[in-house]
């Protein structure tokens, strides 16, 4: 559904757009930017880290204290394919936004005290409320097909209610899911980001989860919703930046730093969070991921009008948004504002980087076997989900760690090919 509504719109702004490049091409378009060689090694030394989802992995036992915003307290370049220097606590709470009721899930650095709990983790069905959703999202894992035996991520690795870190206050991430999915579609992207030292806040989006999907009941791709969307993520930053707001638990309070806001999202979510930079002044960063900012869908969407540093993720064998919105993603990376990055990641569908590529058949583009949309009609394997997994959140820690917490180092990672037989990487700064 989501790839005929992308198909039927996006062809609109793929005809006669100046400076477009096909989505199914591995070559980057012009416009000044600079392309990351394959000879060029990521942040740590040795070869290319290959950046997986390893479950004997240890958690980040961490250290109180500022996260680090060089090169690190040990003078060695940060591995941004490894967990940071804190475990991960994880939260939740409701939010009343207007007449909107909203579940927000938090992932934080949490104290070296929760690094065996979050290395025990939790079944991630315990992220659903118990009531009919969570029987009925149970019974979704108990019945996975081939593509979600492969890639639905089924444990969390951050410890529930876990002390938070001392060092605060941290920078803060708002994360918007994509259409009918749920707010901890990527969630060990958020561990990911809170080890590095962030605190990250993902609501459901009311009328728009999974539960809505599967309910038939749905909200449209459209702009009305866009705006729901975009205001759901300014009452997330409204609360958690309040130190007095009662609805957050407590020892968050306080905790995250106005001055440094990022936002991320997936699909449906990545027109979300470029609307909330547009619009959203203490948006310092943003990463859209899957789909374009800029689209006929949602014509308030103005890429003139954001002036903050993009992180764009595309998918070649995108089959959601198909060639069409992948050229158009290539086409918003020549029109935005720079500083902003492209990177293409060969052979990853549109769930290539989320932890439930094939919970449901809408979501099995990305895990498994499929046919790719660059050569129409050709069977594939997709890329591994743990690597595509890998990918997403070492360039999101990456991004975030330079404009947020200021590190001038992360760029040499951020302009790297990692790995370079997978990822390019376009630039214009």
């Amino acid at each position: 559904m989501l790839r005929r509504a992308y198909a039927l719109v996006l062809t609109l702004a793929a005809c006669g757009s100046p400076g477009s490049s096909s989505g199914g091409s591995t070559s980057d378009s012009a416009s000044g930017e600079t392309t990351a060689a394959a000879t060029v090694e990521p942040g740590s030394s040795g070869a290319s880290t290959r950046a997986t989802d390893d479950p004997t992995a240890a958690a980040a036992t961490g250290t109180s204290g500022d996260a680090p915003t060089s090169t690190g307290d040990t003078g060695e370049a940060i591995d941004y394919t490894q967990p940071g220097l804190y475990a991960v606590g994880n939260t939740r709470f409701e939010l009343q936004a207007g007449e909107r009721t909203l579940l927000v899930e938090v992932w934080y650095p949490a104290d070296d005290s929760a690094a065996a709990d979050a290395a025990q983790g939790r079944p991630i069905a315990e992220f659903v409320p118990e009531g009919a959703d969570r029987v009925t999202f149970e019974g979704l894992l108990a019945t996975l097909s081939p593509h979600g035996q492969i890639g639905t991520r089924l444990q969390t690795r951050s410890a529930y209610d876990g002390l938070l870190a001392a060092g605060g206050p941290w920078p803060l991430l708002v994360f918007s899911h994509c259409h009918g999915c749920v707010r901890f579609s990527a969630f060990t992207i958020a561990e990911h980001l809170a080890s590095h030292g962030f605190i990250v806040a993902a609501p459901d989006h009311a009328g728009n989860t999974l539960f809505d999907q599967l309910k038939g009941d749905n909200a449209a791709i459209d702009e009305a919703f866009l705006k729901v969307r975009r205001a759901d993520l300014g009452a997330v930053l409204d609360a958690l930046l309040d130190p007095a707001a009662a609805v957050v638990p407590a020892a968050l309070r306080g905790q995250s730093d106005a001055t440094r806001v990022g936002a991320l999202g997936h699909s449906f979510g990545a027109a979300t969070v470029g609307r909330l930079a547009q619009e959203d002044p203490r948006v310092r960063a943003a990463m859209p991921i899957a789909a374009p900012i800029e689209n006929p869908f949602f014509p308030g969407n103005k890429l003139a009008d954001i002036h903050v540093p993009l992180l764009s993720v595309l998918a070649e064998e995108d089959n959601s948004i198909g060639a069409i919105g992948n050229t158009v993603i290539a086409t918003n990376f020549d029109a935005a504002n720079p500083p902003i990055r492209l990177l293409r990641v060969k052979d990853a569908g549109h769930w290539n980087f989320s932890d439930i590529c094939g919970l449901i058949s809408d979501f099995d583009a990305g895990c498994g076997e499929g046919t790719r949309q660059s050569v129409p009609g050709q069977p594939f394997t997709y890329l591994d989900i743990d690597v595509g997994r890998g990918v997403a959140r070492a360039y999101a820690a990456a991004f975030f760690d330079r404009y947020l917490h200021g590190n001038p180092d992360a760029a040499a990672y951020l302009d790297a090919a990692d790995p370079a037989d997978i990822v390019s990487v376009a630039t214009r700064e």
